[in-house]
């Protein structure tokens, strides 16, 4: 008799994802439109697999009941033929069944997992801000990989099952009514009786699981270079040692809990296995019913009274495995139900020839959960080529402005626009060719340096990549690496310095040609010397540009045409540079406190 399958109870973390965003079967259905036909032959391929397959019991009724008693060699090469042919075409019919649930399951999954990927990439900046990491790519990756699971396995397991133990059940009655009668009283308790034992083992497993991950945390933190330092600082070495001693030990009765949990099962099932065949054997042979049931029969019956064990199990999991995969739907469709906060405009509009003018009317940002507004009542226009400085303390929301020039948000009051047209209603590809950012988290991919620079323009020649190098003042550096443009950055640029990865990030951007550049504290973690090499760069790439420059250090701004200066997201002073440096206000009090120190 095959192992039963392994019994599962529902997990409360699905019970509560599908009780806070509840899943219409509907929907579910909506994901198989334009598969119809293949679940239809899905469907006729279960039925027929499980059909065919109780031939086999009937076949060796008829060996053992007539073909070897009467040495009849012709019903013997038949039923014997039938046999195999009955393997072979159940077979043969299981890899075509799975072959086709697969494609089908491949298919559904592009499909979302496509689907969340492009939803998400409308998602404002803040939606991966207030994200915790990794759980974006767990749903794309590991939810929809489950789907995998539900479409290819978990379905036709249902609908397999239910086949079986239908057919099955007829088959058995068509043997004999009276040992069917039998199982009905036999075989739910024995059923019930494994799967709690399995479900206990289960448990256990999942505690030592906990266990485990509990301790290889501790020994991930404890042995750590920075966990060492930590605990040598605070003395907290003995406090560690004592709480991986305690995790040890619990895992000591957890291991003893399993390993006796399953040897319960497996006796239990062993004692099962054996128990209804005899009490069939038993009825068989008692004199009120010998002689009723011939040996081929009894045989037969035998035989679809264990393989009927399995497709029970299963349908006891039903439940489970429903719940399980209606979360994994819930999960996903959670993603797709997003509304995006910067929505694409319903009627996008074209700006045939931008000129750059950067404008903000009465402009207010609250950040979701926020107590005050990032920015309040900001109007200020930068005229086509011209440049403004945005200074402040720290929190003042300055790169709060820069984020909105580049629609990285929408404003909660108030409009921005370029060349009058508000950014809300630009077309979202021709937006991010007006306006470049270059910030001080620079973001290189792990590819060589041509492939980071193709991706602000895909078609340039070697030439302009070369001539975009060389503005960004890190032509000579590049032509010294033995690869060259070929050379990978490495994860996140780490193969070059922090002044290095600027200097690529500006030439990506010139390579760009955006009429709108906005430099975001670009310099503000960067030593002197490297600050000097980049400010040369930048200012390359500003001229000719409408340029907003949130500024840190009050050095890089004197050459700016006007200086917007907030404190606590409001415009305290707008003016020159060296008017408001001799003002005696907000600004002037910037210059000198960096001056002194």
């Amino acid at each position: 008799m095959p192992p039963p399958e392994r019994a599962r109870r529902i997990d409360p973390r699905d019970r509560a994802q599908l009780e806070a965003a509840p899943v219409p079967l509907r929907r579910v259905l909506s994901l198989f439109r334009g598969h119809e036909r293949d679940l239809i032959v899905v469907t006729v391929l279960i039925v027929a697999t499980s059909v065919i397959g109780l031939g086999q019991p009937f076949l060796v009724r008829e060996v053992v009941d007539v073909a070897i008693p009467r040495q009849d060699v012709r019903v013997l090469l038949w039923s014997v033929g039938g046999m195999v042919a009955v393997a072979v075409v159940t077979q043969v019919l299981g890899i075509v069944q799975t072959w086709i649930s697969a494609t089908l399951g491949q298919r559904v999954m592009h499909t979302l997992r496509t689907s969340v990927f492009t939803h998400l990439q409308r998602q404002s900046l803040g939606f991966f801000i207030r994200s915790r990491g990794g759980e974006v790519q767990s749903r794309i990756v590991n939810d929809v990989n489950g789907l995998n699971d539900v479409v290819t396995n978990t379905a036709t397991s249902i609908a397999t099952n239910l086949t079986t133990t239908v057919a099955t059940a007829i088959a058995m009655v068509a043997l004999s009514w009276e040992l069917s009668l039998l199982t009905l009283v036999v075989m739910p308790p024995a059923v019930l009786l494994t799967r709690h034992v399995a479900l206990t083992r289960r448990a256990v497993m999942s505690e030592q699981q906990e266990a485990l991950a509990e301790l290889t945390t501790q020994i991930e933190e404890g042995l750590s270079a920075s966990g060492v330092r930590l605990a040598k600082t605070l003395g907290t070495d003995g406090r560690n040692a004592a709480r991986f001693a305690s995790t040890s030990s619990r895992l000591i009765d957890l291991e003893l809990r399993a390993q006796l949990a399953g040897r319960w099962r497996m006796g239990t099932m062993q004692v099962v296995f054996a128990t209804i065949p005899a009490l069939v054997y038993l009825v068989a042979g008692l004199p009120g019913t010998g002689g009723v049931l011939t040996i081929g029969t009894l045989v037969a019956f035998v035989a679809l009274q264990s393989s009927v064990f399995r497709p029970l199990m299963g349908l006891l999991n039903v439940g489970a495995q429903v719940v399980s995969s209606m979360a994994l739907f819930s999960r996903i469709f959670e993603y797709l139900d997003l509304v995006p906060d910067v929505p694409a405009p319903t009627h996008p509009v074209r700006i045939r020839h931008p000129r750059g003018e950067v404008g903000l009317r009465d402009v207010s940002y609250r950040y979701a959960g926020a107590a005050r507004e990032a920015l309040r009542h900001v109007s200020v226009t930068v005229p086509a080529g011209g440049s403004l400085a945005v200074v402040g303390r720290t929190g003042s929301g300055k790169s709060t402005l820069a984020a909105l020039v580049a629609r990285l948000y929408d404003p909660t009051q108030g409009i921005v626009t370029i060349d009058g047209v508000d950014v809300r209603r630009i077309e979202g590809d021709q937006l991010s060719r007006l306006v470049g950012v270059v910030s001080q988290e620079t973001y290189l991919l792990h590819t060589t340096i041509r492939e980071n620079l193709l991706l602000a323009r895909p078609d340039a020649s070697e030439v302009e990549l070369w001539a975009a190098l060389e503005a960004g003042q890190i032509a000579a550096h590049v032509a010294s690496l033995p690869d060259g443009l070929d050379t990978v950055v490495g994860s996140r640029g780490h193969r070059f310095s922090g002044g290095e990865q600027q200097r690529l990030a500006v030439a990506r951007t010139i390579l760009r040609d955006p009429p709108v550049l906005v430099l975001d504290e670009a310099t503000s973690a960067l030593d002197n010397a490297t600050e000097a090499a980049l400010q040369s760069a930048l200012e390359a790439l500003a001229r000719g540009r409408t340029t907003i420059t949130i500024a840190h250090r009050m050095s890089t701004i004197a050459d700016a045409d006007a200086v917007l200066v907030l404190d606590a997201g409001e415009v305290v002073e707008q003016g020159r540079p060296r008017e408001l440096a001799h003002s005696g206000g907000a600004f002037s009090m910037l210059v000198h406190a960096q001056q002194s120190v």
